[in-house]
């Protein structure tokens, strides 16, 4: 990656992060939402934005609520870096279970 995707994708992790953190009851459903890795296209025109989601009673409907919400949430972040990019690349939300997987494998050593 090079470095102009990386700071492209640090500045949309972290304005995303504090995005989400606002607005944990309405995006997510009352569940924590967290940006774990951001990975942006070489044109710069796509954004892969991974997020696990956490203490939500139905974690699967708050990750559908994202997606469907992804481009009102794609609006409220360029209003947001509006002054540091040019335009705004689309939002792709995946699911990073690396957590439960890690949390699974715990659980089966013991």
């Amino acid at each position: 990656m090079s470095v102009r995707q990386e700071k492209i994708a640090s500045v949309i992790k972290k304005e995303l992060g504090t995005y989400f953190q606002r607005n944990a009851i309405t995006i997510g459903k009352g569940a924590m939402v967290t940006v774990t890795t951001v990975r942006m296209s070489p044109d710069l025109s796509i954004a892969k934005v991974y997020i696990s989601i956490f203490g939500g009673k139905d974690n699967d409907d708050s990750f559908d609520h994202i997606h469907t919400q992804s481009n009102s949430i794609r609006y409220e972040i360029s209003k947001i870096v509006r002054n540091q990019l040019r335009k705004m690349p689309e939002l792709h939300f995946y699911r990073d279970d690396s957590f439960d997987y890690a949390q699974e494998i715990d659980n089966l050593l013991k």
